[in-house]
């Protein structure tokens, strides 16, 4: 399913919910102005003000002085509606929590803009997709265990792979913590099984349950995508694939390096790669090669923009998949 598809699949899902929404409006603003007529006779004069608004908008003369008086009037009336329905127990909130979303009002904009709502479902329709959601669920921060890393010192690094992990955590915890407030990019490497999925993992469902967008993708998803959206039926498909990587908050890409790439999806990776950087969009990568590898197989531009504006964060130690089997325990943890 492409993002154009989806988008439609969920626009057709807010079609209803919105016509179920106003339905029950409807029904219960017709309780209280048959219970309180005066409340009527106040929404009459606010939509007057409105329209007021609108045409002192557009006048030239004292537009702002005009402007001020429909303000003061407007709020006296709603301070007034609010009055009576508290005066006859009614929660001025009985109205709108009718609606799954208050800001758009279950219609998925606001001022004409994408409700922030609606791209929030847009991208879980893309999770639903991908399964990812299942893996959330025991893969986060609360489950990550530094126990399966050794705690003894590397003679070379002077450190030791648990020492390393605590340090990569503590990252990964203030990048979302400071997600809002500062722009960083994540590159973890490291051998096979050593926690770098399971980690990318606790970042996007620490993200998504603040209402974030994260997209997470594989390498070989990516690159499949690329090509498929660029050589199939439909070239509009392509556009759609960009703007679903381009939107999310944050785009997770996991096993770089495992992807097969042609000139063409080579050069839209490093469009991803730049064009993220310069909206100040975060990403986080995770790959099995090593920094020597990075500069072999990708294009000096790629290998710029990751060298220059990304975090790199080591993992050491022994595979965790193979410790697990050895002690019996539930691969779904770390």
């Amino acid at each position: 399913m492409t993002r154009a598809e989806i988008y439609k699949k969920v626009l057709r899902e807010y079609e209803k919910e919105k016509d179920n929404s106003d339905r029950l409006f409807k029904k219960r603003i017709d309780e209280i102005y048959s219970l309180i007529p005066d409340i009527k006779k106040i929404d009459d004069e606010i939509v007057k003000i409105n329209i007021a608004f609108s045409r002192a908008a557009l006048s030239k003369l004292n537009k702002k002085e005009s402007i001020e008086r429909l303000h003061i009037k407007n709020r006296e009336l709603v301070r007034k509606k609010n009055e009576l329905l508290e005066q006859c127990g009614i929660n001025e909130d009985f109205l709108y929590d009718v609606y799954k979303c208050k800001k758009c009002r279950d219609s998925g904009y606001v001022n004409g803009k994408e409700c922030s709502c609606l791209k929030k479902r847009l991208i879980e329709a893309a999770y639903d997709m991908s399964n990812i959601k299942d893996v959330l669920e025991y893969e986060n921060f609360e489950s990550f265990d530094i126990s399966f890393y050794s705690d003894k010192k590397d003679p070379v690094l002077g450190k030791s792979p648990r020492e390393r992990i605590e340090s990569i955590f503590l990252k990964a915890l203030n990048f979302v913590k400071d997600f809002d407030i500062k722009f960083t990019n994540l590159f973890l490497y490291g051998k096979s099984g050593l926690g770098k999925t399971f980690l990318c993992n606790c970042i996007a469902k620490d993200l998504l349950d603040e209402g974030k967008s994260v997209l997470y993708l594989s390498a070989s998803q990516l690159f499949k995508m690329l090509e498929k959206d660029n050589f199939g039926d439909s070239k509009d498909d392509f556009g759609e694939v960009l703007n679903l990587i381009f939107d999310a908050d944050l785009l997770i890409i996991d096993d770089l390096g495992t992807e097969f790439q042609t000139v063409f999806t080579a050069s839209e990776f490093f469009n991803i790669i730049n064009l993220r950087f310069i909206k100040k969009k975060p990403v986080v990568i995770s790959t099995n090669l090593s920094p020597e590898d990075i500069i072999d197989k990708y294009s000096d531009r790629v290998v710029s923009r990751f060298y220059g504006n990304y975090d790199f964060l080591e993992f050491l130690g022994e595979d965790i998949r193979i410790l697990k089997l050895t002690k019996g325990q539930d691969m779904n943890s770390i």
